[in-house]
């Protein structure tokens, strides 16, 4: 790319456009990079898929695993990297520098887990000949949009001899799929009454998965027929629904969108595709003086809560066990480590659509095509609910930006009052770290398939590299 000094983009879609100004080394680059997002999305659905994907390319890379380290008793020291797993389901890596832990990391922090539609613990029933799955919703979505797609199931199945079976239904063009049905539009006079949020309720999200009768006239025998096959196939009986984590997601691969190719649609891309981008950065990053960290975690998308939430204490406690490994562990040292570190809460913003143009503060909205997006601050209404990162640090970050070449723009999420959201940048600004929000913009966020820009997607994994480089 040119030597040219990149600023801000100022929030002017007038302005020319970042693909014009790459050369053919920038374009080949960006194309392999949305190529292995597109196939790390089409492969990874929920929140387990994406920490065993993680784990396999960290130990491909010469990652090592925290808990081999410390069950042998060696030490950790300048250059190695490690990386340790939270119930399957949240991943954290290190590559250790060379300054002292206490004087803090440069962290990188996504989640890995998205909105879609879970198995409940008693879900088969059958009604007018057709098996249903009962289905609780998962995060903030507009019901209405799950109904009459092609849904796959992932997830495991935990039985009681302690086994535990991986389950993908969907994805091969070979399997079936499934789907929630709606109303024919000729009997829909009343349904069209209601208000979005009520047309399709919560309880009418059940996933349809069979019709055929095992024997004819014999009462529920379509449902045993469906648990005839599962048995056959997976071993699992109708109780152990009851210990699983089965989830309903978009059937398919993410694809190119547009005649010129130029984004990405996928499914669940919030917040993947910040997930990816740190995850592919910190396998590329280069011995530094100050420990470079990624952090991936689950339950965001619910308030951070739970055992591999961000609100959970493992980051604390692996940190304090890497500082330990390393010989120079205590309560104070764990409390500068984490008071010193900087972090960029990685995850999406709101992208401007003209189809719904006054959602937006087109003078403070993020645009697709303009480059990684920060928010000083989320929240809602009165920034209720927000981190607000500091002025200085804004400021440190964009003198890094512009030193790597990165183009990048300043958003909020909407216009006043309009709603509002968060991340866990203000979980993690509680240490006392320097925090603030930056990604990629999505356009239709939380829906079953979300589109971004390649050139967000390629900007964002510069920015990340330059602030592990940095920071």
């Amino acid at each position: 790319m040119s030597e040219q000094k990149v600023s801000e983009q100022k929030n002017d879609p007038k302005k020319d456009s970042v693909w014009s100004q790459y050369t053919e080394e920038d374009k080949q680059a960006l194309e392999a990079l949305n190529t292995g997002y597109r196939e790390f999305l089409s492969r990874c659905k929920t929140e387990r898929e994406s920490a065993a994907e993680a784990v396999r390319q960290a130990e491909a890379a010469g990652y090592r695993n925290l808990a081999d380290i410390l069950a042998a008793g060696e030490k950790i020291q300048a250059g190695d990297k490690v990386y340790a797993v939270n119930m399957k389901k949240a991943v954290v890596l290190f590559h250790i520098g060379t300054e002292p832990l206490e004087k803090g990391m440069a962290i990188l922090g996504a989640h890995i887990d998205t909105c879609r539609l879970d198995v409940k613990q008693n879900p088969l029933y059958e009604d007018g000949g057709l098996v249903y799955l009962d289905t609780h919703y998962y995060g903030g979505i507009k019901k209405y949009q799950w109904v009459t797609l092609p849904l796959a199931i992932h997830g495991v199945v935990a039985k009681k001899d302690g086994t535990v079976q991986e389950i993908v239904i969907g994805e091969d063009e070979s399997d079936p799929v499934f789907c929630v049905t709606d109303l024919l539009i000729h009997l829909s006079q009343e349904q069209l009454k209601k208000t979005a949020a009520k047309v399709i309720e919560g309880e009418n999200l059940d996933i349809l998965v069979g019709n055929y009768p095992l024997k004819k006239d014999d009462k529920e025998s379509v449902k045993e027929g469906v648990l005839q096959l599962i048995k056959e196939k997976y071993g699992m009986e109708e109780e152990d629904f009851q210990s699983a984590e089965l989830a309903l997601v978009p059937a398919g691969k993410a694809r190119e969108l547009g005649f010129d190719r130029s984004m990405i649609l996928g499914y669940g891309q919030d917040d993947r595709v910040c997930a990816y981008t740190s995850l592919v950065t910190m396998l590329e990053t280069k011995p530094a003086k100050r420990t470079a960290c990624c952090l991936l975690v689950d339950k965001e998308e619910i308030g951070s809560v739970g055992a591999t939430g961000m609100q959970s204490r493992f980051f604390e406690n692996t940190v304090a066990e890497l500082m330990n490994a390393m010989g120079d562990y205590s309560e104070l040292g764990l409390r500068r480590c984490l008071a010193n570190s900087r972090m960029l809460s990685s995850d999406v913003s709101a992208a401007y659509d003209a189809l719904y143009a006054s959602a937006y503060d087109k003078k403070n909205v993020a645009y697709l095509g303009k480059g990684m997006v920060f928010n000083k601050f989320t929240g809602a209404r009165g920034k209720s609910g927000s981190n607000d990162a500091n002025a200085e640090y804004l400021g440190e970050l964009r003198a890094i930006l512009e030193k790597h070449n990165v183009h990048y723009q300043l958003a909020e999420l909407g216009k006043v009052d309009q709603g509002g959201g968060g991340t866990i940048a203000y979980i993690m600004s509680l240490y006392g770290m320097q925090v603030i929000d930056s990604g990629v913009g999505v356009l239709s966020m939380h829906a079953p398939w979300e589109a971004v820009s390649k050139i967000d997607v390629y900007e964002t994994k510069k920015g990340y590299t330059a602030f592990l480089e940095e920071a």
